[in-house]
């Protein structure tokens, strides 16, 4: 059963590849020096993976692909002095193609892979992002196998 009070965040763990080299897109919000995966709130009635495309696709200004859930995370928050269970789900994604800026997000870079992890000050973050380029792999592998089959 479903738990209406469950605070959902779907997190975009965003690359696309340059010159034969995969990039991570990372995100800094205002006030705050650490850079970390995008994420934002599932709305009532909208799935996780809806959610990441449409934070990637308003925010991000670029069109991406769901290609695998990369992991998921549990804990709590607080709202309003009251608390609530919190799940994290994080998507592999691949960036598709960018209409400009990512105006949406004030600043934002894309890392070659250990320069990401090495940005990434949350453990839950660092841990997501390998996760996700495990994924990755996998994925590639698969589709290699399907191809030569």
């Amino acid at each position: 059963m479903f738990n209406k009070n469950l605070v959902l965040i779907s997190g975009a763990c965003t690359f696309r590849e340059v010159k034969g080299q995969n990039r991570w897109f990372l995100i800094k919000l205002p006030d705050l020096e650490e850079w970390e995966i995008p994420k934002v709130l599932v709305r009532k009635g909208e799935s996780s993976v809806r959610a990441a495309l449409r934070m990637m696709g308003e925010k991000g200004g670029m069109t991406t692909r769901v290609l695998e859930e990369a992991g998921r995370a549990g804990g709590v928050t607080t709202i309003n002095g009251r608390t609530f269970p919190q799940r994290h789900i994080y998507y592999l994604m691949v960036a598709k193609s960018m209409a400009g800026e990512a105006i949406g997000f004030e600043k934002y870079k894309w890392f070659e892979y250990k320069q990401a992890l090495k940005q990434l000050s949350s453990k839950r973050e660092r841990s997501m992002l390998k996760a996700a380029k495990e994924t990755l792999e996998k994925w590639r592998k698969e589709r290699q196998k399907k191809k030569t089959s």
